[in-house]
């Protein structure tokens, strides 16, 4: 239905547990609905209110939400103190960062680090350029694994059953403009980890272009690094080799501090 609020698991019961009612009542809030009134609340996380009243009030005790002069609730600073301990998140940040700061310099377009959490990208930070094109995502937001540079790399490198259950689904408004059936993602798939990199465009809801390379750590792909740019003058602008030697830097980095913390 149209405007009505994507929500993780459904529609809390009342039997669920408090811990996922007060879930619920976070998930709530998002880069269009940062500050909301109780009826909001109620409404968007589908918790009746006087059980919303309740949980939102607790959070607020805790530090988890704060309450506006107006009565309406915003998100509390106690949530950005607990997760800058998230290792995926703010730690991958951190040894990140330098490397992110020289390809923006570099490139002054957009610059995206994310990592994939479930059947979605999650974005750890975006640099971007007063001057560089729109986009759409901010950090802490979602981004679709099958219409972004970053999603489709975290996606060819995702566990097998991960990769089957999106392409299963896969539908060609969901992806690239080059990109229209299931058989075109697995292809798209395999040439990501054949080539180390993937090279994107999308003419919705207006022409970009990407190029992103994966990130790895123990072994592992964990999380996606990406240029984004307008499409015009994108494949002269010298953007792949910038990003493929970055994100292979931003590796060699993680693979150290990764023997140092285990000496």
């Amino acid at each position: 239905m149209p405007g009505t609020p994507r929500r993780r698991g459904g529609k809390p019961s009342e039997g669920q547990p408090v811990i996922d009612r007060a879930f619920a009542l976070l998930g709530a809030f998002d880069s269009d609905h940062r500050a909301q009134s109780l009826g909001e609340l109620a409404r968007r996380s589908g918790i009746p209110r006087s059980s919303a009243l309740r949980l939102a009030r607790s959070l607020v005790q805790v530090g988890a939400l704060e309450r506006l002069d107006d009565g309406r609730f915003v998100v509390g600073l106690r949530l950005l103190e607990t997760a800058s301990l998230a290792p995926r998140g703010h730690g991958l940040r951190a040894v990140a960062m330098p490397y992110m700061e020289d390809l923006f310099h570099v490139t002054r377009q957009h610059v995206l680090l994310a990592v994939r959490d479930g059947g979605e990208a999650l974005l750890v930070e975006r640099l971007s350029a007063l001057d560089a094109g729109p986009v759409r995502y901010r950090v802490g937001g979602r981004l679709p694994l099958t219409s972004t540079g970053v999603g489709l790399v975290l996606l060819a490198f995702a566990p097998t059953a991960v990769q089957d259950e999106v392409v299963a689904a896969y539908e060609p408004a969901q992806g690239p403009d080059e990109v229209r059936t299931p058989d075109d993602l697995r292809r798209v798939l395999a040439e990501v980890r054949r080539g180390d990199h993937v090279f994107g465009r999308q003419g919705r809801p207006w022409p970009v272009s990407t190029v992103a390379a994966p990130v790895r750590g123990g072994g592992e792909v964990v999380a996606a690094l990406s240029v984004v740019a307008p499409t015009t003058g994108f494949a002269d602008a010298g953007y792949g080799p910038a990003v493929r030697a970055t994100a292979r830097a931003i590796s060699r980095r993680l693979e150290e501090e990764g023997r140092r913390a285990g000496a």
